[in-house]
C-alpha cells in the first residue's frame, strides 16, 4: 500500500504522486509519515520535505503552510515549493549571502526579521539542492 502525496502552492502543483513514506518539516520537529499513519494537521515551516517513491528520494524545499494526513493521502499545502533538482543555486546562495550580510550590519528590526527568513528560506533550497543532486 502506498501514499498518495500532493504538494500544492498557490500557483502550482509542485508534487502529485504516490510515495512509500514521506518525512515533513512540520514547526515542531520532523515528522515521518508511512502508510496507514493516524489522521494529523500539523503547520509546516521553512524547509526540506523528503519523499521515498520508487524506492528513490527526492527533496522538496517548502515554505510554510500545513499538511494533511487522512486515509493514506498527504496533502501539502504550503506558500512555496521547490523541487531539489530545480533549485537555481547560485540564487539561493546569493539570497543567503545578502540575508547573512543583513544580519551583521543592520540594526533595523523589521530589515533583521526579513533577512532571518531569508536565511532560512535560502538555507532550505540549499538543502534541497544538495540532496536533489544525491539522488
Amino acid at each position: 500500500m502506498t501514499l498518495m502525496v500532493r504538494v500544492i502552492t498557490p500557483d502550482r502543483i509542485v508534487w502529485d504522486a504516490p510515495a512509500e513514506e514521506v518525512i515533513l518539516p512540520a514547526t515542531s520537529g520532523q515528522l515521518g509519515i508511512l502508510t496507514n499513519h493516524a489522521p494529523l494537521l500539523t503547520a509546516i515551516g521553512n524547509g526540506v520535505m523528503r519523499v521515498k517513491a520508487g524506492g528513490k528520494w527526492s527533496a522538496i524545499a517548502v515554505m510554510g503552510g500545513f499538511a494533511e494526513v487522512e486515509n493514506n493521502e498527504v496533502t501539502v499545502l504550503v506558500n512555496r515549493a521547490e523541487r531539489g533538482e530545480q533549485v537555481d543555486k547560485a540564487a539561493a546562495q546569493a539570497l543567503l549571502e545578502k540575508a547573512n550580510q543583513v544580519l551583521n550590519t543592520s540594526s533595523d528590526k523589521q530589515e533583521r526579521l526579513q533577512a532571518q527568513l531569508d536565511q532560512q528560506r535560502a538555507r532550505a533550497l540549499l538543502q534541497a539542492a544538495e540532496m536533489g543532486s544525491k539522488s
